[in-house]
């Protein structure tokens, strides 16, 4: 598995490979190996990898196109929530259900109505 992403990343935080090892601790020709595809990082690096270069292990990996960290995200647009998502929103410690997930949202744009009014 060559990390093909991780050369490009790098390069645009204008690191040296040598500056790359450091933060993660390791030694320069390791990480070398890691962007030629010689070597794998384990678990803990391949974590580690993506924290630094502030992105995901699913992009690292070529699972995704998208390089946002996915915790970097702050918003959730409602009016697209599905169930099926890998959200989960919570109140008073208990899951809402996709119908009063749609209350709330009814009751928010009746409120925003009342204020144009």
């Amino acid at each position: 598995m060559k990390l093909t992403r991780l050369t490009k990343l790098r390069k645009e935080r204008m690191w040296t490979l040598q500056e790359t090892a450091d933060q993660l601790g390791i030694a320069k020709s390791t990480y070398a190996g890691y962007e030629s595809g010689y070597r794998q990082p384990s678990l803990d690096s391949l974590i580690k990898l993506a924290d630094i270069m502030d992105t995901s292990i699913d992009y690292l990996l070529n699972r995704i196109e998208d390089s946002q960290s996915p915790m970097n995200n702050k918003t959730i647009h409602l009016e697209h929530f599905d169930q099926n998502e890998k959200w989960e929103i919570r109140l008073d410690d208990k899951s809402l259900t996709k119908e009063e997930l749609n209350d709330f949202i009814a009751f928010v744009r009746s409120k925003r109505l009342l204020r144009k009014e």
